[in-house]
């Protein structure tokens, strides 16, 4: 038989059977009652600790958080310092005077009236003296048409080699004609004397006869003048096509010679850009109305042309200060200052919105800056001096209040701030905060709906008084009536009227 966990020891100890031991003897032996009576209480006392823990730890908790936000958000300190509004874009860099290599310019008048073709180009960035080659036309177009000029230039000389003989053959017959009808004309005076010993009606058939031949030799005489006139005329016409055909194909000759285009003189070669932006290379078109296909930049003035949104422009000025950085060299830092901004927007290609181009001259510009190169401009719009800033992100509004999340502590509070200016990034504290002061980026949950706490005299969020336009009482002042004076007279009643 097993003994119960209460009895201990020898068999000496244990009792006889039906003998019962009263509670608190002396002898010591434990009480199987008792001992039971007294883990009970102790497991009662260990689940009410239990219970306590695991009720009473949330509950203190949330009474906890709602005396005192301890919200763990990122925070950012408010800082005290100088102030920026900077408007960034990116530019490039360009020399603002440079040399033209164009084209032959008289296209036009060798009736080249589309694009012409480049062959050959030499790379961009090479340095070429005055004279030397830099790049080849396509003569195709032109020699056409100089095949066609030199068929007109032919014909306009065999019209003026057949005008000059007809006007050769016809007034030498003019001439021969004249010559005939002198003759006759003295054949038929020497008929006119000697028909005076004639009958009356023989001499005057005689006198007839030589008036006859008198007339129409005068008249011979005024045709071959104007034969001759006509003759000269005809000649001045055919003579003036040759020109003309001349002409043309002397300028089509000086036109495919300057196909070949050489430097006007020594320095870097750029090539220029068209109407879409895209740069000028072998395979693309020469226009007869902009024949240039690359420049010669003077490299000691730069600047970076830049465009600018409309929103930002209205911020920029001549004059002020740009920060600058290059692509290529992003740890090299530049000085410039803006010396242009255009008065009226434009659209840039692939782009919807209007932009408006504004210049940035280079100071102090070396020999490392090449046109083309890519910049990052910061231009200084506003500069404020020693100032309290935060993120933007830390400022909230509400009903026309600004307001932050401060920490302090295990502590969160809502407060209202005074603002002033603002860039994209942070925005100054003109009341509210101190330095060193914790804000948080992002709003507490639990103090989404808590009252923001006000600062003193602020009148954020009120309603001003003329900004209400709805028709309402209004009080108009009127000029108080001075009150009477005893002493004076009564004033006289005008004649007609009664008092």
């Amino acid at each position: 038989m097993i003994s119960p966990p209460w009895h201990s020891g020898s068999a000496n100890q244990r009792a006889a059977p039906g003998v019962t031991h009263r509670m608190g003897s002396s002898t010591g032996i434990p009480q199987p009652g008792l001992s039971m009576l007294a883990r009970l209480v102790r497991t009662k006392w260990f689940l009410a600790t239990a219970f306590l823990l695991v009720v009473g730890t949330p509950t203190a908790w949330l009474m906890a958080r709602s005396s005192g936000p301890t919200s763990d958000g990122l925070t950012a300190t408010v800082k005290k310092g100088d102030f920026k509004v900077v408007v960034t874009s990116s530019g490039e860099l360009r020399a603002p005077k440079f040399v033209n290599i164009t084209g032959p310019q008289q296209m036009q008048q060798a009736e080249v009236y589309s694009g012409v073709k480049i062959l050959s180009l030499v790379a961009e960035g090479t340095t070429v003296k005055e004279g030397d080659v830099v790049a080849e036309l396509d003569r195709s177009p032109v020699a056409s048409k100089m095949a066609d000029v030199s068929l007109a230039l032919q014909k306009a000389q065999a019209l003026h080699e057949q005008a000059s003989l007809d006007s050769t053959l016809n007034l030498s017959k003019a001439r021969e004609e004249m010559r005939t009808k002198a003759l006759t004309l003295e054949e038929k005076k020497l008929a006119k004397d000697q028909s005076k010993y004639e009958a009356p009606s023989v001499q005057r058939q005689t006198e007839i006869d030589y008036e006859r031949s008198f007339r129409g030799l005068k008249q011979d005489s005024v045709d071959y003048i104007t034969k001759n006139e006509q003759a000269k005329a005809k000649m001045r016409e055919v003579g003036t096509d040759l020109a003309r055909q001349g002409n043309k194909l002397k300028i089509i000759q000086e036109v495919m010679g300057s196909f070949t285009i050489k430097a006007p003189a020594s320095g870097m070669v750029i090539y220029i850009k068209d109407w879409n932006g895209k740069k000028r290379a072998v395979g693309t078109q020469v226009s007869p109305w902009d024949p240039s296909v690359a420049t010669l930049p003077d490299m000691s003035i730069m600047e970076s042309v830049t465009f600018v949104n409309e929103i930002d422009v209205r911020k920029l000025s001549v004059g002020m200060p740009v920060a600058l950085s290059l692509d290529a060299d992003p740890d090299r830092k530049l000085a410039g200052k803006v010396t242009s901004v255009a008065n009226v927007g434009e659209q840039r290609p692939n782009s919807d919105a209007k932009v408006f181009e504004v210049k940035v001259e280079v100071q102090k510009p070396d020999t490392t800056l090449r046109p083309g190169m890519t910049t990052g401009n910061s231009i200084e719009t506003f500069v404020q001096k020693n100032v309290l800033h935060i993120p933007l992100e830390a400022l909230g509004n509400e009903g026309g209040v600004p307001f932050v999340y401060r920490r302090s502590g295990s502590g969160v509070t809502k407060q209202e701030v005074e603002t002033g200016a603002l860039n994209d990034d942070e925005v100054v504290i003109a009341r509210g905060l101190v330095e060193g002061d914790r804000v948080m980026l992002s709003p507490p949950p639990e103090l989404g709906t808590a009252a923001i706490s006000r600062l003193p005299n602020s009148r954020a969020g009120q309603k001003s008084p003329g900004a209400d336009t709805a028709v309402g009482k209004r009080t108009v002042p009127v000029k108080p009536t001075p009150a009477p004076d005893k002493n004076a007279k009564p004033a006289r009643s005008a004649p007609g009227r009664k008092g």
